[in-house]
């Protein structure tokens, strides 16, 4: 068996945005094991979603004055969220980018394809825990991804039964 130099690997880098939903930290999992079998570059990326907080406010749920503290704090928490999963045992050994941005998330991560140059995208086939609600009015962010990113993407569905042994893998890591 031939050993993969990051010369001459199928993918040189990939971007897992992430939301922390279950079907996201799957992706994670996914991206991890594709990351270590090609020797790539691996880059977390969480978006903070400015299109929601826009729809917030004109729903009266959230207000522009407080939008800057809100992102503000969004980032925080965000970054808080992608060092537990930068802690897991999986990711010990690998190059692994954090990224925590604000913006529309599917135009976020195109940027991010075109500017870094990412060979792969990987990332979980529907997050949130707002149902089908959140597709039917802002349309489904791996749906976009998969048409505007320019490079492979490999969307990764939840499986049944897997959420329980996802959450409790993250609540034992954490403990």
């Amino acid at each position: 068996m031939r050993v993969v130099t990051r010369s001459d690997a199928l993918f040189r880098k990939i971007l897992i945005p992430v939301d922390f939903s279950p079907c996201s930290l799957e992706a994670f999992r996914v991206a991890l094991r594709l990351a270590r079998v090609c020797g790539a570059e691996l880059i977390l990326l969480h978006v903070i979603d400015t299109k929601t907080l826009e729809s917030l406010d004109r729903l009266g749920l959230a207000h522009v004055t407080a939008e800057a503290g809100q992102i503000k704090r969004l980032c925080r928490h965000a970054r808080i969220k992608a060092r537990e999963l930068l802690a897991w045992e999986e990711t010990k050994g690998l190059s692994i980018r954090r990224l925590v941005i604000a913006g529309i998330p599917f135009v976020e991560v195109g940027r991010l394809v075109r500017t870094d140059c990412i060979d792969l995208v990987v990332l979980g086939s529907w997050g949130g825990e707002t149902g089908h609600v959140e597709r039917i009015f802002f349309g489904s962010t791996a749906e976009k991804v998969v048409r505007t990113a320019g490079c492979p993407v490999l969307t990764i569905p939840l499986v049944p039964g897997r959420r329980q042994a996802v959450d409790g893998a993250q609540a034992k890591e954490s403990a």
